[in-house]
C-alpha cells in the first residue's frame, strides 16, 4: 500500500509517485489538496501556475470517471492519454473556462519547437482521483510526447457529439518520466521560474536538453493478477462493463462475436479469427492466427478464444480454465475474455504452469473499449446496439 500524507502536511510535503495526498474534510472545494501542494486552482483538470500562453507549472488531475475521454497511464510503458477539457457543444476547440485546450497546445508547440521554446516548457504534474472523498495519488512528472509519436499525432483533435451538437477536443499523449520523487524544493524553484536548477531531476534536465524522454516504466513482479487488479477501475469502468454484460448476458454467442472483435483490437497482428459454430467448437469459442513479424520472415501461431460472459464479481474457475488449456494444441496459445475475473487460485496455477494464456478480464475491456475510440462520437452504448443489435 502506498504512502499517505495528511492534509496539513501538503504544503512542505514533496511528491513521491504514488503516494496519496489526502484531501480536507470541510465540504467545500477548499478540501482539493492539489490547490495546497501546489500553486494553482482548487478545481478543473487542466491547472496552470501563470499565463496559459507559458505557464511555470501545470498540474493535470484525472478522475478516471469520464467514459467519453477516458484518460490512462500505462505504468508499464510510462505513457499517459490525457483529454482535454472542452466536453461541450458549440464552442471552439480552446474556447474553454479555465482555457485548459490551450494551454495544452503551448506545452506541444513549445515542446516541438526551437531549443529555446523547449527549455520554457512548463513541468507537468499528474494526479488522479483515489475514489477515496477528495484524495489524490501522484502519478509522476511528465513531458509532452513519447518516443512512439511525432508532433502529428501526440497532440490531436477528435470530434464527438453530444446532445445533438457536435465539438472537438484534444488527445494528448505524454510521457512519465524516470523520476520517483519530485522534491518540494524543486517545486519552489520552478514558482521562481528556475526549471532548470540544482534540485531539477536528471529525467527533466536532460529532455529540458533536448534528450529524449526517459519513461518511468514499471514492469508487474507479481506475475498473477489479483481480483482488483482485473476489475475495472472508477465508476466509468464499471459502468462499462456492466453495460457490456447486461447488452450480452442472455446472448452468449453474440458475447463470442463482441469478444472476438477486441481480441483483434488488443492483439493487431491477428490476421484471422473465426468464431465456432456451436456444434463444432471443439471447447473452443473462437480459432485464430496470428502474424508475428514481417515479410518473408514472418511466422503464423495458432492460437483459441474462449468467452465468458460473466456478472462482474462471479468469477472465472479453475474448471473454465482447465477446458481451454486441454483443448490447446502443441505450440498453439490461448486468450480468455471474461466481463469478470479469472479466480485467484486459477490464475496462480495458470502462471506456476506456464500455460500460454492471455487473460482478458472485466477492466482490460473496460480499457481496450474506451482508448481505443471505437464507439466515436455516438457513444458506447449506441456503438454496442449498432454493431451487436439486440433481439428483437
Amino acid at each position: 500500500m502506498s504512502g499517505q500524507v495528511a492534509f496539513v502536511d501538503l504544503e512542505l510535503a514533496d511528491l513521491v509517485v504514488d503516494a496519496v495526498y489526502a484531501g480536507g474534510t470541510a465540504g467545500n472545494l477548499s478540501d482539493d489538496p492539489i490547490g495546497r501542494l501546489l500553486p494553482v486552482g482548487n478545481a478543473g483538470g487542466i491547472r496552470p501556475k501563470g499565463p496559459v500562453t507559458n505557464p511555470r507549472l501545470v498540474a493535470l488531475v484525472t478522475s478516471g470517471e469520464d467514459l467519453d475521454w477516458p484518460d490512462h497511464l500505462d505504468a508499464q510503458s510510462g505513457v499517459l492519454m490525457y483529454y482535454g477539457d472542452n466536453k461541450t457543444g458549440g464552442k471552439d476547440l480552446h474556447d474553454t473556462p479555465r482555457k485548459g485546450n490551450l494551454v495544452l497546445r503551448n506545452l506541444f508547440d513549445a515542446a516541438h519547437g526551437s531549443a529555446t521554446q523547449r527549455a520554457q516548457v512548463a513541468p507537468v504534474l499528474v494526479f488522479s482521483k483515489t475514489g477515496q472523498g477528495r484524495d489524490h495519488r501522484f502519478l509522476g512528472l511528465a513531458v509532452p510526447g513519447s518516443t512512439a509519436t511525432t508532433y502529428a499525432d501526440d497532440l490531436t483533435g477528435i470530434w464527438r457529439s453530444k446532445d445533438g451538437l457536435r465539438y472537438q477536443n484534444y488527445k494528448a499523449v505524454f510521457t512519465v518520466l524516470d523520476v520517483g520523487t519530485v522534491s518540494r524544493a524543486w517545486i519552489q524553484d520552478i514558482v521562481q521560474g528556475l526549471s532548470n536548477s540544482e534540485n531539477a531531476p536528471a529525467a527533466w534536465l536532460c529532455w529540458r536538453n533536448g534528450g529524449a524522454p526517459k519513461a518511468l516504466q514499471a514492469p508487474r513482479i507479481v506475475e498473477h493478477r489479483t481480483r482488483l487488479e482485473q476489475e475495472p477501475t472508477g465508476v466509468g469502468g464499471k459502468a462499462v462493463v456492466k453495460g457490456i454484460y447486461d447488452h450480452f448476458s442472455s446472448r452468449p454467442n453474440d458475447f463470442e462475436h463482441f469478444a472476438a472483435d477486441l481480441v483483434k483490437i488488443h492483439l493487431p497482428t491477428v490476421v484471422s479469427l473465426d468464431v465456432t459454430r456451436r456444434s463444432r467448437d471443439g471447447g473452443r469459442d473462437a480459432i485464430g492466427l496470428l502474424q508475428v513479424g514481417t515479410g518473408g520472415g514472418d511466422i503464423l501461431l495458432d492460437f483459441s478464444m474462449e468467452a465468458k460472459c460473466y456478472k462482474p464479481g462471479n468469477s472465472v474457475g479453475v474448471r473454465e480454465l482447465s477446458r481451454l488449456i486441454s483443448r490447446l494444441r502443441h505450440r498453439q496459445f490461448g486468450v480468455l475474455v471474461t466481463t469478470s475475473h479469472l479466480d485467484g487460485q486459477a490464475y496462480k496455477e495458470l502462471k506456476e504452469d506456464r500455460h500460454p494464456i492471455i487473460v482478458i478480464a472485466g477492466g482490460d475491456i473496460a480499457n481496450i473499449v474506451t482508448a481505443s475510440n471505437l464507439p466515436g462520437a455516438a457513444g458506447w452504448k449506441a456503438w454496442l446496439n449498432k454493431t451487436y443489435p439486440p433481439l428483437s
